[in-house]
């Protein structure tokens, strides 16, 4: 028996090492705004071995897993003392989500720390914790935004899927030891997708909120709202307001968020945020892009039309499927940009761009009309203009 839980093994070890040399490649071209990579940079499968399995033969004589790890997907990410880190939500096969920490030399090959998060949990335990977005901020400390999840308290027992989503905040000065500190509190009955902006504004700190009605539905308020709080220990927004609403027969027509921290430019704030429309195969979630001011974070300067990336071939396919995700991304000092983005619930990819091209994209493409019309002008005009440039007289060409 030992023999073979010892083949077994040396199996799983070689399996595991293969997945972790393999060479990613970009996918040829593309949009022009960002590159898709080939093979996805954490999956349930890059989970290490000593998670999953109980090593001892003694007590595990068949070598199967005692832990099982459904999904990898949702992860903050930051850049430290040049290494590339993501705080990915792993979801067990019990459902229960955790979050950690996987590194990378160059931002695309990646491998998890020997051990998960440890995040304290506050008087009133959460069921799920999940979805963080990391930020080093003007003060010093770097803050994890997450969503808690618990039970709603007031639905009948025959109901067992009703939930209450709150902002979780945790800081830390190096990813491994986590100070929790109170939910965040805000005029909205529930909160998902909240975002610590990086600097302070007017001496507060400034957060991107999504108030939501329910646990699913975004109702009334919905949109990406903003909020100041004198304290981050004991976090209170008094005054929420929606910088960027949900918008009738657009792919963010019923309900959007902000997904990681803006990143500054000299032209404004970019922002990647998440829209969401129904259809008759259910819910499409896109990622979508638009700038602020830098005198006001709160006005929106540019909105392209439509989304930014959809989920595209197998990235369709998983727990929840035509979904992508968005809620880390790292600017570099060179001005490279790399994306993570989930997929359908399932897995996490990485798309890789620059500033130069998103502020290019950003400032430049089109706004949405909201009406079929005017998306055919903006078409005619492009054609128009194209047809003067290649049909122009030889003589000009330089």
């Amino acid at each position: 028996m030992v023999e073979k839980f010892e083949k077994r093994l040396a199996a799983l070890q070689q399996q595991y090492a293969a997945l972790l040399s393999r060479e990613n490649e970009k996918i040829p071209l593309g949009n022009g705004v960002f590159e898709r990579w080939k093979y996805p940079v954490l999956t349930a499968q890059h989970a290490p071995i000593a998670w999953k399995y109980d090593l001892n033969p003694g007590s595990n004589p068949f070598l199967m897993e005692r832990f099982g790890i459904n999904a990898v997907m949702n992860a903050g990410a930051i850049k430290l003392n040049n290494k590339y880190y993501v705080i990915a939500r792993v979801e067990g096969s019990d459902r229960k989500s955790f979050f950690a920490v996987a590194e990378s030399d160059d931002g695309i090959s990646f491998r998890f720390w020997d051990r998960p998060v440890t995040m304290p949990e506050t008087d009133e335990p959460s069921v799920n914790i999940y979805d963080m977005r990391v930020v080093l901020h003007e003060d010093g400390w770097i803050y994890g935004l997450f969503c808690a999840e618990r039970r709603d308290p007031s639905a009948p027992e025959g109901d067992q899927s009703a939930a209450v989503a709150q902002c979780g905040i945790a800081r830390t000065r190096d990813l491994v030891s986590w100070e929790r500190l109170p939910d965040l509190v805000t005029p909205s009955p529930q909160q998902r997708n909240v975002v610590l902006h990086p600097e302070f504004v007017e001496g507060k700190y400034a957060f991107y909120t999504r108030p939501q009605d329910s646990f699913i539905e975004a109702g009334k308020g919905g949109g990406i709202g903003f909020g100041l709080s004198a304290s981050i220990e004991n976090a209170v927004i008094e005054k929420e307001i929606v910088i960027d609403r949900k918008v009738y027969h657009t792919v963010y027509e019923a309900k959007n968020g902000l997904g990681p921290a803006p990143i500054k430019t000299p032209h404004g704030w970019l922002h990647l945020a998440h829209g969401v429309r129904n259809n008759a195969a259910g819910l499409r979630y896109v990622l979508y892009l638009f700038m602020t001011s830098l005198d006001d974070i709160t006005r929106v300067i540019h909105k392209p039309a439509g989304y930014f990336l959809a989920p595209e071939g197998e990235e369709r396919v998983g727990d929840v499927s035509n979904v992508v995700f968005s809620n880390g991304w790292i600017a570099d000092d060179n001005g490279d940009v790399f994306i993570y983005y989930a997929s359908s619930d399932t897995r996490l990819h990485v798309a890789t761009t620059t500033i130069e091209r998103l502020l290019d994209y950003v400032i430049n493409t089109p706004e949405d009309g909201l009406r079929s019309a005017a998306s055919v002008e903006v078409l005619n005009k492009l054609i128009a203009a194209n047809d003067s440039y290649v049909n122009r007289p030889a003589e000009v060409v330089r």
